[in-house]
């Protein structure tokens, strides 16, 4: 095996080799990915809290808590890192663990590992196996996914920006899992020793269902920070909402991924980019977000306007929830039914807003989750912050504009 030591048969019964989430758009910190419909993230007691104590309404608008795992480092013989999780009596979801290991094509993926070498600083690799390998162990799965995993072995450069600070297109896989999984790593292999062990959240993968998820992460809400930062932290949180458009509109973009038709790749932003957009930038990334590369997806508007006020609905109801620095994911699947396609057009681009109206009118799944609640508080939270009277009118503004340009983009406007 190549850069990387068999699991010891011990661990091979109980542990599992957790992976960077590849279709992470966006947050800061790493979201790795459990079993096919498990991701896992740090604990973090108040995210807890919410979970524990989630109003019935709001559970069709959030992932299913699955349980806690207990994690710990691992490294090999090289020095590289991994990350092993071991299943707690409080996991809900440990149905395939005694067979993931002896999967063959998990095995593969879990031999192209994301691998942090102690003896390069921040340098990570990816253990190179050819594409022939790769491809014949997924082609007669998930084609999205294969394409993600085939097209990580080229792609091991760092993110985001180049000298003037401008962040080029990406037209592959989305780097931004990659770039919090080597932050991740290089924080706990500096802080805590091997033996750590460290407490994980287990939620539902909520894009595990579509074969190219699209996904927009925003950022929701005039206001940021948590009742428990610092003066610092809250003045320069405060200065992101001012100079973005989390202050005029209440959401700003966190990240993105979208499938281009055209090309067979996802285009993909971060959340620098979006912090730089006008209102009408947003607006045409908006757009953007829903163009194929062929074409506008108007059957995705309905469902994703009718999702959004039923959202809306929900968090009128909740009085004392402030859902500071919390995300909304608005989900589609990127593969179309065939009657719902248009013609290549390889003039179009993504920036352009003249894409055509496909012929079909077929609805799409769409889903649209919220996440990230370590800032969330709320009446009888266990964590002691401050306690508001009503809903959250910050999250309530910015959904409500957000409908109103999905509307006005379905309107033609």
């Amino acid at each position: 095996m190549v850069g990387q030591s068999p699991l010891e048969p011990s661990e091979s019964r109980t542990a599992v080799l957790l992976e960077p989430f590849v279709h992470q758009v966006g947050g800061h910190m790493s979201m790795m990915k459990y079993d096919e419909h498990t991701v896992c993230k740090p604990l973090v007691s108040q995210e807890l809290s919410f979970y524990e104590s989630l109003p019935l309404a709001m559970r069709q608008f959030t992932p299913q808590y699955k349980g806690i795992v207990s994690v710990h480092l691992k490294k090999d013989s090289l020095g590289n890192l991994t990350l092993l999780a071991s299943p707690s009596l409080q996991a809900e979801s440990c149905g395939r663990l005694d067979n993931a290991i002896g999967d063959s094509s998990v095995t593969i993926w879990h031999k192209c590992k994301w691998a942090a070498s102690t003896g390069t600083g921040s340098e990570h690799t990816c253990v190179k196996w050819s594409h022939t390998q790769l491809t014949k162990t997924f082609k007669d799965s998930c084609p999205g996914k294969m394409l993600l995993r085939t097209d990580l072995q080229y792609h091991t450069d760092s993110l985001l920006e180049d000298a003037n600070r401008n962040q080029p297109e990406r037209n592959s896989y989305n780097p931004w899992g990659l770039h919090c999984h080597r932050q991740h790593l290089n924080r706990m292999s500096s802080k805590h020793n091997e033996n750590k062990l460290h407490q994980f959240l287990l939620l539902e993968n909520v894009v595990s269902k579509y074969n190219y998820p699209c996904i927009l992460d925003l950022k929701m809400g005039t206001r940021q920070h948590g009742d428990d930062a610092s003066e610092e932290k809250k003045a320069r949180h405060i200065k992101k909402c001012e100079q973005s458009t989390s202050a005029s509109l209440g959401v700003r973009i966190c990240g993105m991924q979208v499938y281009q038709a055209d090309t067979g790749h996802f285009l993909c932003k971060d959340k620098y980019y979006g912090r730089k957009l006008s209102p009408e930038g947003f607006r045409q990334t908006l757009r953007q977000f829903l163009c194929n590369g062929n074409h506008l997806r108007t059957d995705l508007l309905e469902p994703i306007i009718l999702r959004l006020k039923a959202l809306l609905s929900v968090i009128r109801k909740q009085s004392s929830y402030r859902f500071y620095s919390s995300s909304l994911l608005i989900i589609y699947d990127g593969q179309e039914h065939k009657e719902n396609t248009a013609p290549l057009d390889n003039h179009l681009h993504f920036q352009k807003t003249n894409c055509t109206t496909p012929h079909g009118t077929n609805h799409s799944r769409v889903d649209v989750r919220m996440i990230d609640f370590a800032h969330t508080t709320f009446k009888g939270s266990k964590c002691n912050h401050t306690t508001y009277d009503g809903p959250d009118h910050g999250y309530i503004f910015g959904l409500e504009n957000l409908i109103k340009i999905l509307q006005n983009i379905s309107e033609g406007k």
